[in-house]
């Protein structure tokens, strides 16, 4: 079952006056404000009133007279999503039919039987990707297995989710289903035993260099710092590392808890991580590490991007403003915002922003402005006298105003408008499970390469399929021929405009020829994935970060090395 990761969490200065006048100005302010904000209060609770009640008059004459039936409970839904729309993006109404959401906001598990699932345009449900180590792999269930029956009711019909609901269950109940063979084409029944599926936050690790050690980190859930520290132990075990990659890049986020651990392990105990802050005094505190580091010697690099966001800002901003790692990559999401998860009766929840968090530094890094942000949702630009300077713990300055600035900027691999396209429709993953169906075995995944001929079946697969595969180029064109059309300026322009909209126009098989290394590169990944998980992918795909590698040889040369 497909299961999104979400986020999930929890001076004044006065100039110098003398004590007389000081004395003489809190007497003065408190003989005005209590009367006033006594008022205020009476105000807004008068109003707050009066609109409760308009609502409920509403909602009882809409369910009275309306011309057809009123699905009140959807009503009060959707007044409940957009009333919290106008607030942050992180600010929402879980009800009582998604709670199974919970678990995965607070420990990042969930009863069922780990596999993601997909439906076909046959209306069939298909395994795409099982988990390692879950009741699907061990009763042998594969990328491509159609799952025909649950607990034998027919899958025709079902949706994604209506199928994903009927597979998950209380850890230790058994789960009945009818299985066509991916491979074999073999009908099977299958009996699996459901269990508390935890996706391990550690995603790989192993060493990229002969003495470079390498954690990618996909997310901060229940107990993921100790994922974390055994795969630390594990790589110091051999000897030969002398540094350290954390890679936080795409991860958006999880449990300040885990991530206070994680920084633990390479600072000194009783190091202040991060503070926040909130309406509510109750709500204002400092973490610190509370137990022994692992390492507080190894130099370490940070790798972020727009996408790291959340506790992977803490982490990084942490680990920069004492000047215990160097952060490298693009500057992160910009999110500095604290959520709570409180109940509001009848099993339903909310999770709210109760507070904004601040690395050691002093640094927030939400966001100035939650509307202005790029097309990917990361921080939009924000002006240099908007930002305030701050100092880590050695005198280097950093900054605010919406996310962590990487110490050593690396941009990232770009990928074009199709490339995306092509991803998101999921030709990749289909042709992968072609692939996987149809050969018993592959290369190890550092070694794993397709060859020209396969390829070529690739792009043939491919070219049959629906996408959008317009570059950027070509729709700007497009554009430019309409805007000339409505102007009357195409006719003197024709031939010009015709020949630059042909010079950028691609047909599938000339848009995959043309970017064949990334295209290939991404569908090795995903068929590494099928045959060795998530971490044969990681592992895959590592082989071509060149960002990475990029890093590594402007870390090597840097100054700022810890």
């Amino acid at each position: 079952m497909l299961q999104q990761r979400y986020e999930k969490i929890t001076f004044v200065r006065y100039n110098s006056a003398s004590m007389t006048n000081l004395k003489y100005m809190i007497v003065a302010i408190a003989m005005m404000v209590f009367p006033v904000s006594e008022g205020i209060a009476q105000s807004k609770n008068f109003k707050s009133g009066k609109s409760l009640e308009s609502q409920s008059l509403i909602l009882r004459t809409l369910n009275n007279y309306y011309v057809d039936t009123v699905d009140v409970e959807k009503l009060v839904t959707t007044g409940i999503n957009s009333m919290l729309k106008t607030l942050d993006p992180y600010t929402e109404y879980i009800p009582e039919e998604n709670q199974t959401d919970i678990d995965m906001l607070t420990t990042g598990s969930y009863g069922g039987v780990g596999s993601i699932i997909k439906k076909l345009p046959t209306g069939e449900i298909m395994i795409s990707e099982p988990y390692e180590n879950t009741p699907s792999t061990k009763v042998g269930l594969k990328p491509g297995d159609k799952i025909l029956e649950i607990e034998g009711v027919s899958t025709q019909g079902l949706s994604v989710s209506q199928a994903s609901e009927r597979m998950k269950g209380e850890p230790g109940s058994e789960l009945h289903l009818k299985v066509r063979k991916g491979r074999s084409g073999e009908v099977v029944d299958v009996v699996l035993v459901r269990e508390r599926i935890h996706i391990c936050d550690v995603v790989y690790y192993g060493m990229v260099q002969d003495t470079i050690g390498y954690i990618q980190i996909g997310g901060f859930t229940m107990h993921g710092a100790k994922d974390v520290r055994k795969a630390l132990e594990s790589l110091k075990s051999n000897g030969k590392m002398k540094r350290l990659i954390l890679d936080l890049r795409g991860n958006g986020g999880g449990l300040m808890s885990e991530a206070i651990e994680i920084v633990s392990l390479f600072v000194p105990k009783g190091t202040m991580v991060v503070s926040q802050r909130g309406k509510v005094a109750s709500m204002n505190e400092e973490f610190r590490t509370s137990s022994e580091p692992v390492d507080t010697l190894t130099p370490i690099m940070v790798m972020v991007n727009s996408s790291s966001a959340s506790s992977s800002e803490i982490v990084a901003g942490a680990l920069q403003d004492l000047d215990r790692a160097v952060i490298a990559g693009t500057r992160t999401f910009g999110k500095g915002l604290v959520q709570s998860i409180r109940p509001v009766g009848y099993n339903n929840s909310l999770k709210l922003t109760i507070a904004k968090y601040y690395t050691p530094s002093g640094r927030c890094v939400q966001a100035i402005d939650y509307s202005n942000r790029n097309e990917d949702g990361s921080v939009g630009y924000v002006a240099d006298s908007l930002k305030k300077e701050f100092k880590t713990a050695a005198g280097r300055s950093v900054y605010d105003g919406g996310g962590i600035t990487p110490d050593v900027n690396v941009e990232s691999e770009y990928y074009s408008r199709p490339m995306v396209a092509l991803i998101y429709s999921d030709i990749l993953n289909d042709f992968a499970i072609d692939y996987f169906n149809t050969h018993q075995t592959i290369a190890p995944a550092g070694q794993f390469s397709l060859t020209d001929q396969e390829f070529d079946q690739f792009v043939q697969f491919a070219a049959k399929r629906e996408f959008d595969h317009r570059s950027e180029s070509q729709i700007e064109m497009e554009k430019l021929v309409s805007a000339a059309k409505k102007e009357a300026l195409y006719e003197k322009n024709k031939e010009l405009m015709e020949k630059l909209l042909g010079d950028v126009t691609l047909s599938k098989e000339e848009f995959l020829t043309h970017h064949k290394q990334h295209i290939q590169e991404a569908l090795e990944q995903e068929i590494c994935t099928k045959f060795y998980f998530q971490k044969g992918g990681a592992e895959n795909i590592l082989r071509n970060d060149r960002q990475l590698v990029k890093a590594i040889g402007l870390w090597k040369d840097s100054i700022l090395i810890p």
